[in-house]
């Protein structure tokens, strides 16, 4: 039997519809965040490793940067059709096989014996991992209205600091079993770091559902009400069709937006414990100050997205966010001593990371159902090109001239280009 909402009082639909999102918060969003938390920590645990695997597999840095970066060469070209592989099959099904193989694959970089076989590792990792991110996005949406996105992909993305958070102390540890069981410490890493990933990609599998209607955590009055309310839900322009979609000018634009922000955040995050290593700190102290920066993400990116959500204010908002990255990093370049340099790379991280969370907002209002899924699939393979170039060139430049230096003012200029085309979205976008 459906329910007429047009008999429930508007104060009531408004109070059940927000028990149902709370309710559907508190089911979905804590896995979700914990499988992004491992995803970062394999994805970006390498930059521990390579305090003493780069000695162990004889890599230059440049090697170490193409190695690190590699990882979003198959990421990229297996997004899209991972997604439409997601939108045909289920989230459900879908997610919970991209956090399977992902964790096998993690765990196998610790039988890397050289460059060659390094790279390749790393490949596989990024083609085990394609569509995860633009599959939760997409999952989301199906299941929260516009007007509450931005908070609920800023709890979301507390996976990415709170994967520092964790896993620079626990990467630290687990370098110091060198040599327990004949394994390097790096070894003991990417085993006891991957296998997570698998263990919750079967909860996922029991966990989610893929579509609200099968919601059986909420009362048939909630669901009528979130169903209802996902379908009142206003749209730009909307597009349907995939090829429509991937000609969209806002389509290209948001690619190369992302392109610049995700370079930072990769630049930084992979090659912060090499720095931090420079200034002769032990592996203890190195573990514990990366920390730092994505503590202050964690608190920055909820006050943000809040600040967000009331003004509506998204396009501005990002281009504040890619301009602070920026600034953040020029700071942390001119700095002298690692208290100053902390405050620069602790402002961008902050910036990059409440980025990506107003970012992700922005395409769902113009893309539905398969362009939906293979839209946010193509906007990510080709930003998340930035998670390959930003590693690649700081190891490059710092081959080049023997300082982080040029990286750092490099990543900060591309940041500023994401500003100045994130205006430009303000002429193809309204009420954003």
């Amino acid at each position: 039997m459906t329910m007429d909402t047009a008999s429930v009082p508007d104060a009531n639909r408004q109070a059940v519809r927000q028990r149902a999102l709370r309710k559907n918060a508190w089911r979905l969003l804590p896995l979700l965040t914990l499988a992004f938390v491992f995803n970062y920590i394999d994805r970006t645990s390498v930059g521990f490793a390579a305090l003493t695997m780069n000695h162990d597999l004889g890599l230059t840095p440049a090697q170490f940067g193409w190695g690190a970066g590699i990882l979003f060469t198959g990421y990229c070209l297996f997004e899209i059709p991972s997604n439409l592989a997601l939108y045909r099959y289920g989230a459900r099904r879908w997610l919970a096989r991209i956090m399977i193989t992902w964790g096998f694959a993690a765990t196998a970089t610790a039988l890397a014996q050289g460059p060659a076989s390094f790279y390749v590792l790393r490949l596989l990792l990024g083609i085990a991992e394609a569509g995860f991110f633009p599959g939760v996005t997409f999952f989301l949406a199906c299941w929260f209205p516009a007007q509450y996105r931005v908070r609920v992909l800023a709890m979301f993305m507390l996976g990415v600091p709170l994967s520092s958070v964790v896993g620079g102390p626990m990467s630290a540890a687990l370098l110091s079993l060198d040599g327990l069981a004949g394994l390097h410490g790096w070894q003991w890493m990417f085993i006891v770091q991957g296998l997570p990933a698998v263990l919750i990609g079967v909860a996922v599998l029991v966990w989610l559902r893929d579509d609200p209607k099968d919601a059986y955590w909420l009362t048939p009055e909630e669901r009528g009400e979130l169903v209802a309310m996902l379908a009142e839900e206003p749209r730009e322009k909307p597009k349907k069709a995939l090829f429509a979609a991937l000609k969209d000018g806002r389509v290209l634009l948001l690619a190369a937006i992302q392109f610049g922000f995700v370079l930072g955040s990769y630049g930084v995050g992979i090659w912060l414990p090499i720095i931090l290593k420079g200034h002769g700190l032990d592996l203890v102290s190195i573990g514990l100050l990366s920390t730092v920066p994505y503590l202050a993400a964690v608190a920055g990116m909820l006050v943000w997205a809040r600040a967000v959500d009331r003004s509506g204010r998204k396009i501005f908002h990002l281009c504040s966010a890619c301009l602070l990255g920026g600034l953040g990093l020029a700071l942390s370049a001119i700095a002298h001593g690692v208290v100053l340099e902390m405050v620069g790379l602790s402002l961008a991280v902050v910036a990059v990371s409440s980025a990506r969370a107003i970012f992700w907002t922005i395409p769902t209002r113009f893309l539905t159902g398969v362009a939906a899924a293979g839209g946010l699939a193509f906007i990510n393979s080709i930003g998340t090109l930035g998670g390959f170039a930003g590693p690649y060139l700081v190891g490059f430049l710092k081959q080049s001239t023997g300082s982080f230096t040029a990286g750092i003012w490099a990543m900060a200029a591309i940041l500023a280009v994401s500003a100045a085309l994130t205006v430009s979205l303000t002429l193809l976008i309204r009420k954003a």
